[in-house]
């Protein structure tokens, strides 16, 4: 589906309060800690990632699990996700700090949201999770599975760091470091920094995904795995 096109690169900061079918949502503290409050109608339902919950009223009742089941994640069962139901508010964050952007699905564009990316959703909303295939999510920095999203609502992604927002007109491509993708709808190709599809089972650096448009993605500035390896390396320094 064509999209419109929009200046080249923008931030998706201005959404921080909405309404959707059974409630409404606000987002506070944007690009560092952001919440999500959620004010849920009575039997409205609202569903988000495990662990997810910061607090909430007592008149919400919520079903579902705490924490990641990685048996389910690992055999390719859905992965468990905690439901509430209203009437109250429930407050949502991601595990570390980032930003909350909200994606609204028309029930015709399918979204993908990458490994880590997805934090919550409202009722009409459909998430199935695929495999990959082990080649590509060896190299695509996004897991093993990758979260399908479509139907008609509101998806809220979260991420590393801030999100940036590049909408692709037909025919126009993008490269994206595979440790700073978010979500997506455009069509990809995983390929080696400087060009060349991959095409076998090599593990190694400089790894970008070449998108190619009419769609939309979105990504993070900070890179988990840069993250990780920072702070190991500022740990063995101190210790050493």
């Amino acid at each position: 589906m064509a999209v419109a096109a929009q200046p080249s690169i923008q931030n998706s900061l201005a959404d921080t309060v909405g309404q959707f079918n059974g409630g409404y949502y606000k987002i506070d503290h944007r690009d560092t800690n952001a919440l999500l409050s959620v004010t849920l109608q009575p039997n409205a339902p609202f569903y988000a990632q495990p662990g997810a919950m910061v607090a909430m009223s007592p008149e919400i009742t919520l079903k579902g699990k705490f924490k990641f089941s990685f048996k389910k994640m690992f055999t390719g069962g859905d992965m468990a996700q905690s439901t509430f139901t209203g009437p109250g508010e429930v407050l949502l964050a991601p595990p570390i700090w980032g930003d909350i952007v909200p994606i609204h699905l028309d029930g015709q564009t399918q979204w993908n949201v990458g490994k880590g990316g997805y934090l919550a959703m409202t009722h009409g909303v459909v998430k199935d999770t695929k495999s990959q295939g082990l080649g590509k999510a060896l190299f695509s920095g996004e897991g093993l599975f990758v979260h399908r999203l479509s139907g008609v609502g509101i998806v809220f992604v979260t991420s590393l760091g801030a999100i940036i927002q590049r909408q692709l007109r037909q025919g126009e491509q993008w490269i994206v470091d595979n440790g700073h993708l978010v979500a997506w709808t455009c069509s990809y190709a995983i390929e080696r920094t400087g060009g060349g599809l991959i095409s076998g089972m090599h593990a190694g650096e400089g790894l970008v995904c070449r998108f190619t448009g009419p769609g939309i993605v979105y990504i993070q500035t900070r890179n988990p795995e840069a993250l990780s390896e920072w702070i190991q390396s500022h740990v063995q320094t101190s210790s050493s």
